[in-house]
């Protein structure tokens, strides 16, 4: 079958979507991405020769009696006459969106052409497109149970948030160290405010430097695009063996060499996270659409997998303390596999295939 998937716009919707289509190849099927204009959607399809990928305009929800209405309405008018034109081409014949309004289009142009259409929220609470989307869709696809409640009148199915084939590859931590240019033998504390980076993040972390720097202690910081020279000075300054970078492909050689992780509360991150057994200290993003990043978390935090910490109490004496709680007692931190799995499974993305293959039976 062939299989349109929305999934643009941030990492936690394009990798998601990049790990359904990676099974859907598998299986014999064909796949057409549909990806935003954003940069970080280039890259990270850039070397995806095996699916079909189409950019398309997409934009936020703006509100109703806004000065933006206008422009809003021209540019979403636009996206949808190019999933048309689109779709005329490729005939998808189902329709998968992963959040976000570049999903907008891609499900209204799927179910105007009469197609089984379906959306993927990965958050603990939906955010305003999926809710929107939830009505234009078939079946809402979930990675978390506790965001059900907010679906009453579809049918909803619990699926788990997918990660990419290539987390799943073993890695050899030794070779991993030797790439990451990172020693053995330290405790590697990984860092990251995912896709973009987090300055607040950043900031709380290089706060706390200066008790780590006598300490048997490295770090792997992400910094995202704006932070990074000024983050790899500070750990120069202070003499502590680091791999700063914007941005990295390979993450399952990060996870793979991570003893735990300071982090935002992203669902893809969570998941993640959660696959590697990594124990966290989490930072839930305090402007995400209706706090639904400190949901995330919590939901994660029931699962003794981690701490939350909201970012107006962040100081380096917080994290700095917690941190050192973590070094200490890292070895008994880490959750039992079956524990930690259980948010994100690695059969999601198999679970949504089949959803989607058995809605064409």
């Amino acid at each position: 079958m062939k299989v349109a998937i929305a999934c643009g716009g941030t990492g936690g919707h394009l990798f998601p979507g990049l790990a359904v289509a990676e099974v859907l190849k598998s299986r014999g099927h064909e796949v057409l991405l549909l990806i935003s204009e954003k940069q970080i959607d280039t890259i990270a399809v850039g070397n995806r020769k095996e699916f079909n990928v189409e950019k398309i305009p997409s934009v936020g929800l703006t509100k109703m009696f806004s000065t933006q209405l206008i422009s809003f309405l021209n540019k979403f008018a636009n996206g949808l006459i190019a999933c048309l034109r689109i779709f005329r081409s490729f005939k998808p014949e189902a329709v998968l969106g992963m959040g976000g309004f570049t999903s907008t289009g891609p499900i209204l142009a799927g179910r105007m052409n009469g197609l089984p259409t379906f959306i993927h929220e990965s958050n603990a609470i939906p955010g305003k497109a999926n809710r929107l989307n939830a009505f234009l869709s078939t079946e809402v696809l979930l990675g978390f149970e506790e965001c059900s409640r907010y679906f009453p009148k579809k049918v909803v199915k619990v699926t788990g948030t997918p990660i990419r084939e290539s987390l799943k590859t073993p890695v050899d931590r030794e070779r991993a160290l030797q790439n990451l240019r990172l020693k053995s033998g330290l405790r590697t504390i990984l860092v990251m405010g995912g896709s973009q980076g987090a300055h607040g993040i950043n900031e709380a972390v290089l706060a706390t430097l200066g008790r780590f720097a006598e300490r048997e202690v490295q770090f792997i910081h992400l910094t995202g695009r704006e932070d990074e020279k000024y983050v790899y000075d500070c750990y120069k300054k202070e003499g502590i063996p680091a791999f700063v970078s914007a941005f990295y492909s390979r993450m399952e050689e990060v996870y793979t060499v991570a003893d735990f992780a300071i982090s935002r509360s992203g669902a893809a991150s969570l998941t993640e996270l959660s696959y590697f057994g990594l124990p966290s200290i989490l930072i839930p993003y305090p402007f995400a659409a209706e706090n639904h990043q400190l949901f995330n978390a919590e939901t994660f935090a029931k699962h003794s997998v981690a701490e939350v910490l909201e970012e107006s109490r962040v100081n380096g004496d917080t994290l700095g303390s917690l941190i050192d709680h973590y070094l200490t007692n890292g070895a008994t931190l880490r959750p039992a596999a079956g524990e930690s799995r259980a948010l994100g499974p690695e059969t999601a993305a198999t679970r949504i295939v089949k959803i989607i293959e058995k809605s064409l039976k």
